[in-house]
């Protein structure tokens, strides 16, 4: 679901300036053209955990870079394990075995 700019502002609790802020320190990155830009859910996400890093846990802007890059590369891991599983332990008739060696029908 797409969120224009007006609605992020209003869902996100940010002032225009704040979220400008943000979207140049590349903490959030709209999709679209600048005048048109729109967000996702996962970006009002951000929003909130960036807002929660700053006022409740008073994390510095070159904190709050850091800990959304570690976050970035956590959830870009978990992709990478979730499918290299899913090519582990797909069906059984899809798998090839570790000997190499094709099955045939009976196996």
């Amino acid at each position: 679901m797409t969120i224009t700019r007006q609605e992020f502002l209003l869902r996100a609790r940010l002032d225009h300036d704040t979220l400008e802020m943000w979207v140049a320190e590349q903490w959030i990155i709209p999709s679209g053209s600048d005048a048109q830009a729109c967000f996702t859910d996962a970006d009002l996400a951000r929003a909130g955990l960036i807002r929660d890093l700053k006022e409740d846990f008073d994390v510095n802007d070159a904190g709050v870079g850091v800990i959304l890059h570690l976050v970035d590369q956590m959830h870009g891991l978990r992709q990478t394990l979730a499918g290299l599983l899913q090519t582990m332990h797909g069906p059984p008739d899809r798998r090839t075995p570790p000997d190499g060696r094709a099955r045939s029908a009976g196996e």
